[in-house]
């Protein structure tokens, strides 16, 4: 142990302040850009020429403005999304971690997809990783079906060039503090609206695009065509950041929730009633099934590794060490 190291343990009176450094400064760092933005906002907002632009393009885009409100189906869709995509991350992140994994599992044969392969045996946190993502594109096709076989697709697809003006002024009176109106029983803002159009149908598609390139389902020949147009380290290159925007996306969309409660002015309740109880006024039925599901959601965090699934993975096929 070095002298720097000795002295920052002495300084916290044994405890080692090294691990705490790194992600002090870059909050620090946070801090101080998101307050110059701030500034900078608030400062734009004061010239007379950008509060007009503000004015003529308030954030929502007529255009998609929906009639049926929100169905409790979206919000069930909302909720699992969320759920395996949670899931999805950690088992993911494990996988890349994971020097000495405790299982292996090898396929039968027996199951859904079958290939040409010969049985192989992968990580039991590989396996886990593998049935959340199946799951969350079975539910994912569930939600493109309910999508567009009602009017709720036009929540999420821009359908005039004006959403690129809209969008920008919502940024801009997100940064200044004085949000946009809150109109998400009947449509979102232009910038939530490309947002949530980026995440379903560009980052999702590429996600499973790139997982199944990499999975042991995808053809095996290196000479064929098909594997030289589409490589697997492409496949890689494009994985794992495609998980980072997802992981940006939860934080700043879950961020965005709950401070508009308080610098939108949308009470603390106000937009969990829209995504959890399907109503614009149930608040405590929001709050009840807002907290089962973060109990859910802990639950399976921890439940979610292979002491828990071994039973599970054996139906399929072979757990060993």
């Amino acid at each position: 142990m070095n002298t720097s190291s000795k002295n920052k343990k002495k300084a916290a009176g044994g405890f080692d302040l090294q691990p705490f450094v790194k992600p002090a400064i870059i909050a620090g760092i946070s801090i101080v850009v998101l307050a110059i933005l701030v500034g900078v906002a608030m400062w734009l907002r004061s010239i007379p020429a950008v509060e007009a632009f503000v004015e003529r393009y308030p954030g929502q885009d007529p255009a998609n403005e929906v009639e049926s409100g929100l169905p409790a189906w979206l919000g069930w869709q909302h909720f699992l999304n969320a759920f395996f995509m949670l899931l999805i991350i950690r088992t993911g992140i494990l996988v890349r971690i994971t020097q000495r994994p405790k299982g292996h599992w090898t396929r039968n044969n027996k199951g859904l997809i079958k290939t040409k392969r010969p049985p192989e045996k992968i990580t039991m946190n590989l396996w886990i990783h593998y049935v959340f993502d199946a799951l969350w594109v079975l539910n994912g096709i569930v939600f493109y079906i309910l999508l567009f076989s009602t009017d709720q697709w036009k929540r999420i697809v821009p359908l005039s060039w004006d959403v690129f003006p809209h969008a920008i002024s919502s940024a801009l009176q997100y940064a200044s503090l004085n949000w946009p109106a809150e109109m998400g029983w009947t449509n979102y803002n232009a910038l939530q609206l490309l947002a949530y159009f980026t995440v379903v149908f560009i980052a999702a598609p590429l996600s499973l695009l790139t997982g199944l390139r990499m999975s042991n389902v995808w053809p095996a020949d290196p000479e064929s065509r098909l594997n030289k147009i589409y490589p697997a380290p492409l496949a890689r290159a494009v994985h794992f950041p495609t998980m980072v925007f997802f992981l940006g996306f939860i934080v700043i969309h879950v961020f965005l929730v709950f401070i508009g409660s308080v610098v939108g002015g949308h009470g603390w309740l106000g937009n969990l009633q829209h995504m959890y109880a399907a109503s614009d006024d149930a608040p405590w039925l929001a709050f009840i099934l807002f907290a089962a599901s973060i109990v859910v959601m802990v639950a399976a965090w921890f439940l979610a590794r292979p002491v828990f699934l071994t039973p599970l993975a054996n139906m399929f096929g072979k757990v060993s060490r």
